[in-house]
């Protein structure tokens, strides 16, 4: 299920322009290593919770960290990339593929942080959303 939702955020992201005017397509990614390119959109980590609203257990809420990273003498442009983010999540349903339906979705959080580093803006963008397992 992770997947599938990880690969649906990337998807709805390199193909929104807004998105990938602020941050190359090749520069969203899914990766540990640092640094992480400047700008870059990294999809990090995910939590699972079982929504507990039905005995055949097949809806689960998953939360999903998505990491922003430029380098800059502000914030402004990391907080340009979230809202660019959020907006595109917001711009419809995700297509999960089949077996799974994206039954809502929200960005949750937006946070942003200067890095230790003196020199690195963070940014820390949490959807969240509610899967269904269906029939295919």
């Amino acid at each position: 299920m992770d997947i599938a939702v990880q690969k649906a955020i990337r998807a709805r992201l390199v193909a929104t322009v807004a998105v990938t005017d602020l941050v190359p397509a090749t520069s969203i990614l899914d990766r540990n290593k640092t640094p992480a390119p400047s700008p870059s959109i990294i999809l990090g980590e995910a939590q699972f919770v079982d929504e507990g609203d039905s005995i055949t257990r097949v809806r689960t809420r998953i939360y999903h960290t998505i990491h922003v990273w430029k380098v800059e003498p502000s914030r402004e442009g990391v907080k340009q990339i979230n809202t660019a983010i959020r907006t595109a999540l917001h711009a419809g349903r995700l297509d999960l593929g089949p077996g799974l339906h994206c039954a809502d979705w929200r960005v949750s959080s937006m946070r942003v942080l200067s890095d230790p580093d003196g020199e690195t803006s963070h940014g820390i963008v949490t959807v969240n959303l509610l899967v269904e397992e269906v029939p295919s």
